[in-house]
């Protein structure tokens, strides 16, 4: 099993989760062609997606999606406000509403070969959700778009062999940066996103002796940096005995090209 991000970050996220046979995306926040190309790089297309998880109606999160479902007849699975929200933007014209299939929080659905759970996240969204995903005994977790995290959030992610988790600022960039004031706030508060401290924090929640990798994501292009990422979570991390002994490794996935594969053992 994969986790393979094409693109992840504010300006639009794209990941992979399968095998070099089949598998999944969740969210289609970018150009058809850019998933494309990054799908391709692992020689990979759109004939082998069984599925599309949607998280949310934000365009980084959709935007590519209208033009691959005019061209390719593949389901869309994501919460009834969610698809409500999308069906009613005006942007899915020509678009076959039938492969539009409502997900429940805590509900798994089949896709292809593999088990995938909604679950609720506290984002300023519709109905928004995020997904753990499960193959032979090994699981993928993706929470991105958190303003929070609380002990469900853990219960669903905590038994994951790898995980992309949200750090989408640095605190200090953001309060000092050029956003409105109001801005601000919806991203510090409950609805918005988890800074790197806070994603620090819910990944010594959940580690466990079998976690293999954990990837960052959503990072946000004003308030953050890759290497502040990097380094605020893995110092928090290495203050851990747990994280020394398992020996899972720490990376943050690319806004602007897909990141190298992440094979689950």
């Amino acid at each position: 099993m994969e986790l393979y991000s094409i693109a992840s970050g504010s300006s639009g996220n794209c990941i992979y989760v399968g095998d070099n046979q089949s598998g999944l995306l969740v969210d289609v926040g970018i150009s058809m062609k850019r998933i494309r190309e990054g799908l391709i790089q692992q020689e990979l297309d759109f004939d082998q997606v069984e599925g599309i998880v949607i998280t949310h109606e934000h365009s980084d999160h959709i935007s590519g999606l209208g033009p691959i479902l005019r061209k390719y007849q593949i389901p869309v699975y994501a919460t009834e406000g969610t698809i409500r929200y999308i069906l009613d933007s005006g942007k899915m014209k020509n678009v076959d509403t039938d492969l539009f299939c409502v997900v429940e929080p805590d509900r798994s659905v089949k896709v292809a070969d593999m088990e995938v759970t909604p679950f609720s996240i506290s984002h300023d969204a519709t109905d928004p959700v995020c997904y753990t995903i499960e193959k032979q005994q090994k699981k993928v977790s993706v929470a991105t778009d958190m303003g929070t995290y609380s002990d469900y959030t853990v219960s669903h992610i905590k038994d994951s062999d790898a995980m992309l988790l949200e750090a989408n600022h640095d605190i200090n960039m953001l309060q000092v940066g050029s956003y409105p004031y109001s801005l601000k706030m919806r991203i510090l508060g409950d609805r918005g996103h988890l800074s790197n401290d806070r994603s620090a924090h819910l990944i010594e929640n959940v580690l466990h002796d079998k976690l293999q990798y954990v990837m960052l994501g959503h990072l946000s292009q004003e308030n953050n940096l890759p290497e502040l990422a990097y380094q605020t979570v893995k110092y928090e991390l290495e203050q851990l005995e747990q994280w020394k002994d398992i020996g899972a490794k720490l990376s943050v996935a690319s806004r602007k090209e897909p990141s190298a594969v992440v094979t689950i053992n």
